[in-house]
């Protein structure tokens, strides 16, 4: 019967899924084994034109999303159902229909609703993109725009990318509690986020922020102190020097963008040190980690995995990421990692948001248990950012 009741339940998730009218699944109750896993929201979304099943894994200090296609979806659904968590809640358009399992016994619940919209599952819909007017200085000077004012026919990806990225990261800049929040991006590069992000913050949005462009090429720091000139934007400022001899005090958010390998750690350590509400990374490069796994003694029942060259890279990335937002959790921050498209060679990688919580990093031998074990399953004697936090 309980296997019969879990079927019409997946059964109506499944016709919500195809007819459009899912609005949200969550799943509470949870008694299985992975730690500090609390609850899951799934929805559906229109990814590349394929449509998915988005999930999102609700931990005690971050979030995790996965998106399966449907046949994945709902058979981590019928395990979770059976063997994981005790209550789900399913919300359509139509009706609501609620699942509780309490030991043998399951019960299904329905009650018909009139009147309530589905959401929109474009994941990657046409928005209104935070910078419409393409004849500003630093477009041009960036080699985004031409003479006319109109984006060149061979920077319309970065013109997009530029877009996205100020759209995930003005967000996070606006939920800062400061009245004019200092920014500081490590290694900047040419200054695509730090100039698209002040315009849109200064004339778009209206709100007051410093940003600071840390990067070593001295030509860079004076073409991006020239543009910022010519653009009227005063509060935005390039400097020489290296992530780790930065002295990032004062700042409210430390973003890195493919920062390459430990360059990464060094952003997230300045960040730290720093106190600074909001420390956003897309890391890029994970050589530290691989280095250790090839040369250490990873747990024998991973050696399939970690056989070939392309899944021990993948492994690889993995265990870095997850043992950096261990440290971040450590260190008093909430994270989320999620995919992000980003403005390098790579199509995609991982973007590692941590914002400052009080609540965060309270259970500190919990987190220390999980770090010890991770590096101990994958064969890892010691994470380059564990070094400069002195652990």
């Amino acid at each position: 019967m309980n296997a019969e009741r879990i079927e019409e339940f997946l059964s109506a998730v499944k016709s919500a899924f195809a007819g459009n009218t899912l609005i949200k699944l969550r799943l509470g109750g949870y008694h299985g084994a992975e730690a500090d896993l609390k609850s899951i929201d799934v929805k559906k979304i229109v990814a590349k034109g394929s449509e998915k099943f988005s999930f999102t894994f609700h931990y005690k200090t971050r979030d995790i999303i996965k998106n399966h296609i449907q046949p994945e979806a709902l058979g981590h659904l019928r395990t979770a159902l059976r063997d994981e968590f005790r209550s789900a809640q399913l919300a359509t358009s139509e009706f609501d229909l609620s699942f509780e399992r309490n030991g043998d016994k399951v019960r299904l619940k329905r009650t018909e609703i009139a009147g309530r919209e589905a959401p929109s599952t474009e994941h990657n819909r046409a928005k209104n993109r935070p910078l419409t007017e393409t004849d500003k200085p630093y477009l041009q000077a960036l080699g985004i725009s031409g003479k006319d004012g109109q984006v060149r026919n061979d920077a319309q990806d970065k013109f997009r990318q530029i877009n996205k990225m100020v759209e995930i990261f003005a967000p996070l800049i606006q939920a800062i509690k400061a009245d004019k929040p200092v920014i500081v991006d490590m290694g900047a590069g040419k200054g695509y986020l730090d100039f698209a992000l002040y315009d849109y913050l200064a004339n778009v949005a209206k709100r007051p922020a410093e940003v600071i462009g840390v990067e070593m090429r001295g030509k860079l720091v004076e073409d991006g102190n020239a543009t910022a000139a010519a653009s009227g934007f005063s509060d935005l400022r390039f400097v020489p020097g290296t992530i780790l001899d930065y002295d990032a005090a004062g700042a409210d958010a430390v973003i890195a963008l493919h920062a390459c390998d430990t360059a990464t750690d060094d952003a997230i350590f300045r960040g730290i040190s720093a106190g600074a509400s909001l420390i956003a990374v897309a890391p890029c490069c994970h050589k530290q980690i691989r280095r250790q796994m090839e040369a250490g003694r990873p747990a024998p029942q991973l050696d399939v995995l970690l056989r070939h060259g392309i899944f021990l890279e993948r492994q690889a990335e993995m265990v870095t990421d997850t043992l950096r937002a261990l440290l971040l959790e450590l260190s008093g921050y909430r994270t989320k990692v999620f995919e992000f498209v980003s403005d390098a060679h790579t199509p995609k990688n991982n973007l590692i948001v941590a914002e400052k919580d009080g609540r965060a990093g309270r259970d500190r031998d919990a987190v220390l248990k999980q770090i010890v074990e991770v590096k101990a399953m994958f064969g890892v004697e010691k994470h380059y950012l564990e070094g400069l936090l002195g652990l």
